[in-house]
């Protein structure tokens, strides 16, 4: 059984979804990849504990603190790629941003391969099924690109503009898919 609940912030509403003991899922309004099949049938419950405690990991990063993923029981589903690719978005620190690149990379590495595609590491980073607690807004395009944030890219300049993210040389596309 999965639980839901929503949260007013910032950057919009958020609904996250818990198994009742761990978070699953957190999402930005009109977000894509929203809830996907783990919202289906899910019964709305704002009392869990995780939920409290989600949204005090939420308040205090607005607040200006910086709490870390691993506050939090953290319970995103995906295949074990796309698990190692959010436990690398896990270790970006605050403020700080990496590129799809460098996340392909630290794939390869880990996985006993020469090489590894920044697209499948993008497809991953995509799909992150807990937006903001595992900061996929910290990835950006080996050229400085601010692509590529399912919660748009507006809320991504704005997560990065709120963490003090030094953007000088970053900018966003005029064109391309993942706007």
């Amino acid at each position: 059984m999965y639980y839901s609940a929503l949260f007013k912030t910032q950057v919009g509403d958020l609904t996250f979804a818990s198994d009742g003991q761990s978070l699953t899922g957190l999402w930005i309004d009109n977000q894509k990849y929203h809830g996907g099949s783990t919202l289906e049938g899910a019964k709305k419950n704002d009392d869990l504990e995780i939920f409290d405690a989600a949204r005090n990991w939420i308040t205090r990063y607005f607040a200006g603190a910086r709490p870390t993923p691993l506050e939090l029981s953290l319970a995103p589903q995906g295949s074990a790629f796309r698990q190692d690719v959010w436990d690398i978005l896990c270790q970006i620190p605050y403020g700080e941003v990496l590129t799809y690149g460098a996340i392909a990379r630290q794939m390869a590495k880990r996985m006993g391969k020469a090489k590894m595609s920044a697209q499948a590491v993008g497809g991953a980073v995509g799909h992150n099924p807990i937006s903001i607690i595992i900061p996929c807004h910290r990835v950006i395009g080996s050229n400085g690109s601010l692509t590529g944030y399912a919660g748009g890219i507006g809320r991504k300049v704005q997560l990065l503009e709120w963490e003090n993210v030094n953007m000088i040389d970053m900018f966003i596309p005029t064109k391309g898919t993942a706007l």
